[in-house]
């Protein structure tokens, strides 16, 4: 596999044109390319990508260990059968990404190590304006397009989310974040402390176990955890029968999302029994004895948070085994080596490892004018949780935090696909959500209700996004057994999309 794609020429002579840009080479901007082949085939189109190569948040990230936490039946696309394992590592799932590219013939529309510097809208040449910047020459090149697609994903790649810790420049070892990880770091028989408990915590720890002096993950609370071994066994048992790998993928694929239904209900008309199963598969790898209500027993109800799996109880293997080990406190301060809690314990490290999530970026944190006005994303009501009021001929992916991203990419590819036939259609160039007469009094609701799911990067910079209301089509559900059904129904002239 080359993971590493040549470089398009761009001419700095002249404004290159398009039916669509595809913002992003990723999970969602290969999907939207896909849909929009087989639905809009005569629309011509190209891909920006800001990286080096293809993969997104699977080429960005190099920690050690790194992997899924979604099942790769569903995180996967529908339209490429999954073959291996549930959870894969970057380095497969970049394989299977590799491949969807030559089979759909995809890979030459991606411009690569163009960084998007500003997006300009025109309702007079009724199209976007983009002005990029090319990584490889550093030459100012534009492109312009009827609509934008807007596929790069939710999260700030230059740069992870560290806290101030106080004392941080007294400590004289190194201080590393998972998504600027250096691959040459050399961690063997070093004590290694790692701040955080999520699911990179849950993936790093394991992989850096057996070469470490000692590994410990300090966390300020617990999080839940759901252990079990790494294979699907449905799609073993269809795979025994010679059932073919499309009708395999897709019924493991079925199974899954019931399941997870199923423990969506649970977590909130049900959540002290499966709060209590949880618990019980975590402490079923644990030493007898281990203090599981301290370190494995959260405060919140289930999936409030995201819910990692742990692929065959590696984590806890790790801890049971001796060489990882796990402490809840808080930080009082960082010393020359290592860490004092607020307990007063002191927990000495050559590496600290900041393992405390990443930054929220809205529309890839692109210079959004429209007619002149500098776009306030927040200052939007969400039409779908796809398109945004007062945004022309734009629509933005941003999938699912419970269910695999993926589920959402699929819905909304075939959404935007959809409203582009409808527009061709109606013979129209432009559409833009807008409120209804009977909408300007809806109450005002964030992006994601934090009582449904609040995860500290949403928390940290909620306001930078726009908003929900309380009524179709100003929803942002956040739930895929909804979607699923009203996203293929919607109507396209409710009212809430002018067109022109």
């Amino acid at each position: 596999m080359s993971i590493v794609a040549g470089i398009e020429t761009s001419s700095t002579e002249s404004v290159e044109h398009f039916d669509v840009l595809i913002v992003g080479a990723g999970i969602s901007g290969i999907d939207a390319a896909y849909y929009l082949q087989k639905d809009c085939p005569g629309k011509s189109f190209a891909l920006l990508e800001v990286q080096e190569s293809f993969g997104g948040t699977w080429l960005t990230h190099k920690y050690p260990g790194i992997r899924s936490d979604s099942d790769l039946f569903t995180f996967g696309y529908g339209w490429k059968p999954w073959k291996g394992v549930p959870i894969a590592t970057a380095e497969e799932i970049l394989t299977y990404l590799d491949e969807a590219l030559d089979e759909q013939d995809i890979r030459g529309h991606i411009r690569f190590q163009h960084d998007i510097k500003d997006a300009t809208w025109s309702s007079e040449d009724k199209q976007w304006m983009l002005l990029a910047i090319r990584g490889d020459n550093g030459e100012q090149v534009e492109f312009t397009c009827n609509f934008l697609w807007m596929c790069q994903g939710y999260y700030r790649h230059s740069e992870g989310y560290t806290p101030e810790f106080p004392g941080a420049e007294r400590f004289k070892g190194l201080i590393v974040h998972p998504q600027t990880w250096p691959e040459d770091l050399d961690y063997k028989d070093k004590n290694v402390l790692v701040i955080g408990s999520g699911a990179t915590a849950a993936t790093i720890i394991p992989a850096m176990a057996e070469d470490c002096a000692h590994i410990t993950m300090l966390q300020r609370s617990p999080t839940f955890f759901h252990a079990g071994e790494n294979r699907n066994d449905t799609a073993n048992m269809l795979r025994e029968l010679d059932v073919p790998d499309e009708w395999t993928h897709e019924i493991a694929r079925r199974k899954i999302l019931h399941d997870q239904k199923t423990i969506t209900y649970r977590s909130f008309n049900d959540s002290q029994a499966l709060k209590e199963e949880l618990i019980a598969g975590t402490k079923s790898y644990l030493p007898q004895g281990y203090d599981v209500e301290k370190h494995f027993t959260p405060s919140y109800r289930p999936w409030r948070q995201r819910l990692a799996f742990v692929p065959n109880g590696d984590l806890f293997e790790g801890i049971a085994s001796g060489k990882a080990s796990v402490v809840t406190d808080q930080i009082e301060t960082f010393t020359e080596n290592g860490i004092l809690l607020q307990s007063g314990e002191k927990l000495e490290a050559d590496i600290i490892v900041t393992a405390t999530g990443f930054n929220l970026s809205a529309l890839g944190d692109i210079n959004f004018t429209i007619d002149g006005e500098a776009l306030n994303f927040a200052d939007t009501w969400a039409h779908r949780g796809i398109l945004f009021s007062g945004i022309p001929n734009m629509a933005w992916v941003f999938g699912y935090l419970r269910t695999s991203w993926t589920m959402r990419a699929d819905m909304v590819a075939e959404f935007v696909c959809r409203l582009l036939n409808h527009m061709g259609d109606k013979g129209v160039d432009v559409v833009t959500p807008q409120l209804r007469e009977e909408d300007r009094d809806m109450p005002e609701r964030p992006w994601v209700d934090p009582h449904n799911f609040n995860a500290g990067y949403l928390a940290r910079l909620m306001h930078i996004m726009p908003k929900q209301g309380d009524r179709d089509p100003w929803l942002h559900t956040q739930d895929y057994y909804t979607d699923k059904d009203t996203l293929p129904a919607a109507d396209l002239d409710d009212g809430t999309l002018i067109y022109r």
